[in-house]
């Protein structure tokens, strides 16, 4: 399965032939130049179960997709950056980032096997495992107070940060900006992420990841994380 955030492209450009043809089902949701999340599955056709994050009926932007595949819940989620801040938009980041909370708690409750997967615009800690350096990013959205206990509530709830399941401590970053040469430097952030229910958890055999794409010409920003699931 493959979780896709800031397609960028409205709902009639998504590539779907191109993955059917790729031997994968597909589960989109567009909005044009902008967010967008999807989910494919290899095999398999997601089945949608929500397409927007509840809480919210005039939130219109494209940044949450839930679907069922194979017997497992997968979410698709593309949190708001929040900056710059303080201001609406830091405002609009930590109002989504509490109504992910509810909802996750609502999920993990069901005791059923759940993955929440995709850029969450939140480095956890100031420690380098998470950060290169903190000095340069002190005022930035990603590392603000708010957005970091939200993250940790979630944590609480008892879901699983795979990477750092597997890897406790080691410097596993996930974005590099392209300003300052800092794909070259190493200084990247972790801020996608994958959280596992208990149900789930139990299974982890893997995570990682796959740092190399972000090398290649006209790469992402950031680096696709795996897990691998017994």
């Amino acid at each position: 399965m493959v979780c896709l955030q800031e397609l960028k492209a409205p709902d009639a450009k998504f590539p779907l032939a191109a993955l059917n043809n790729a031997g994968y089902g597909a589960l989109w949701r567009g909005q044009p130049s902008s967010n967008g999340v999807a989910i494919l599955a290899r095999g398999a056709q997601p089945i949608e179960i929500r397409r927007e994050l509840p809480g919210d009926p005039a939130d219109i932007e494209a940044r949450y997709l839930e679907a069922a595949v194979d017997g497992l819940i997968v979410v698709s989620l593309y949190l708001p950056n929040g900056n710059p801040q303080p201001g609406p938009k830091f405002d609009r980041k930590n109002a989504w980032f509490a109504r992910m909370a509810l909802h996750a708690q609502s999920l993990f409750e069901t005791g059923l096997p759940v993955a929440l997967a995709g850029d969450w615009n939140v480095v956890p800690t100031d420690g380098v495992a998470d950060i290169y350096d903190t000095r340069s990013w002190r005022d930035d959205a990603l590392l603000q107070p708010e957005p970091r206990a939200a993250w940790r509530s979630i944590l609480a709830q008892g879901w699983v940060d795979a990477i750092r399941r597997v890897h406790p401590d080691a410097p596993l970053y996930t974005f590099w900006d392209y300003l300052r040469q800092r794909w070259p430097r190493d200084a990247g952030l972790r801020i996608d992420h994958v959280l596992l229910s208990a149900a789930l958890a139990e299974v982890l055999s893997d995570a990682g990841v796959d740092k190399a794409c972000r090398g290649w010409e006209r790469p992402s920003d950031h680096a696709p994380v795996w897990v691998t699931i017994a």
